[in-house]
């Protein structure tokens, strides 16, 4: 029988009050506030905490506090990923982040959802993977909605809400976000 992590994960629903997930986003707490109390000098405590944190990480991450996450283990990023200021990463489900991606000041990324159903969202909860590809940059304020995939090279405009797959070498923007033009 599968785990409640095992629902949340596989993008199944699940109970968000289960103690092994109350426990991970506990973990996650501790070391967000750890990670965000620390000193822009200390480059490398900064890059533990983020091994500590994150399930996977490239080389170079940065990520400037403060930042939020539910678990942090759900959340892989690849080589010089950057993330400014203020940054929320809701993974309960798999976000991933391809080499060289960019996050402006208040980008937040959702993988939580519930049930449009009132009855049906009573505890439970579900989630559905991100995936952001290579050399993406999310402006600013930017929101992603679960289930979406940001193609390699696209550029989220500050501010937009991201509801749907993000074609490569694309410009989009608004909300909900429409491609404006491609990037040559």
């Amino acid at each position: 029988m599968p785990s409640e992590r095992d629902r949340m994960v596989a993008g199944d629903p699940y109970d968000p009050a289960d103690p092994e997930l109350v426990a991970g986003r506990r973990h996650a707490r501790d070391l967000t506030a750890e990670y965000n109390d620390t000193a822009a000098d200390e480059v490398d405590r900064r890059r533990d905490l983020l091994d500590d944190l994150f399930g996977a990480t490239g080389e170079d991450p940065t990520v400037e506090p403060p930042f939020r996450c539910d678990y942090g283990d759900n959340i892989s990023v690849g080589d010089q990923f950057f993330a400014n200021f203020d940054c929320v990463v809701l993974d309960p489900a798999p976000v991933e982040f391809g080499d060289y991606c960019q996050l402006g000041p208040g980008v937040h990324v959702y993988t939580a959802t519930h049930p449009p159903d009132a009855e049906a969202r009573r505890g439970r909860e579900s989630a559905e993977a991100i995936t952001i590809g290579d050399d993406v940059w999310i402006g600013g304020q930017a929101v992603l909605n679960p289930g979406a995939t940001v193609g390699d090279r696209a550029v989220v405009g500050a501010g937009a809400v991201v509801t749907r797959d993000v074609p490569p070498d694309t410009f989009v923007g608004g909300n909900p976000a429409t491609v404006i033009r491609d990037i040559e």
